[in-house]
């Protein structure tokens, strides 16, 4: 999440101090993602110091001044808004690391591990429906972010479901024969004791 961009685009709407643009960022996320006042500050000085904001202050406590958004600070914030965030490569999921990390593990079922995972993000997306439905209707900001969340949810959910699923797949699978020797499929004691006879 954008901070700094979230910060211009509040400040699009006219000049504002810090306490209430943190006050207007937590109401327009739908007070999901709550944000400390020091970083609000800090933002706003680099955006000051970047020529992205100007404040009226004089130099005096940065709690006082009123900071407005600037040209520069207008086309950074347009160009965001319209460039796509990179996705070309996955992100480096740990919930994908660990049924990687699973599946080598000796003792590990990772059919366990992939099923405790799943009831917790089930379990979380009952909880973010409970929020949406005691929010009501009127709070769209709080609908999108959760509308968001449950699909990203939903994806994850399916995801662990098609892991699950390729994972017995492949264990149900024979094993291919290596250059004619002994099958992969045998364990490894097998076929050293084999190799001694």
């Amino acid at each position: 999440m954008s901070v700094r961009h979230a910060l211009l685009a509040l400040l699009s709407e006219g000049p504002k101090y810090g306490l209430q643009l943190r006050q207007e960022f937590e109401e327009r996320t739908g007070e999901v993602w709550p944000l400390n006042v020091g970083q609000v500050y800090t933002t706003l000085q680099r955006l000051e110091r970047d020529g992205l904001v100007a404040s009226d202050g004089d130099g005096g406590s940065s709690t006082q001044k009123a900071f407005q958004i600037t040209g520069a600070g207008s086309a950074e914030l347009e160009a965001w808004l319209r460039t796509p965030p990179d996705l070309s490569s996955p992100p480096r999921d740990e919930l994908v690391i660990k049924v990687l990390v699973a599946v080598r593990v000796p003792g590990v079922n990772v059919h366990d591990v992939i099923q405790t995972h799943r009831r917790h993000v089930v379990e979380l997306m009952q909880e973010w429906t409970r929020l949406k439905r005691d929010a009501g209707a009127q709070d769209v900001s709080l609908a999108l972010v959760v509308d968001a969340e449950l699909f990203r949810l939903d994806s994850v959910v399916r995801w662990l479901d098609a892991a699950d699923s390729r994972l017995r797949r492949t264990a149900a699978e024979p094993k291919p024969l290596r250059d004619g020797g002994p099958s992969s499929a045998v364990p490894a004691q097998t076929q050293e004791a084999g190799a001694r006879r």
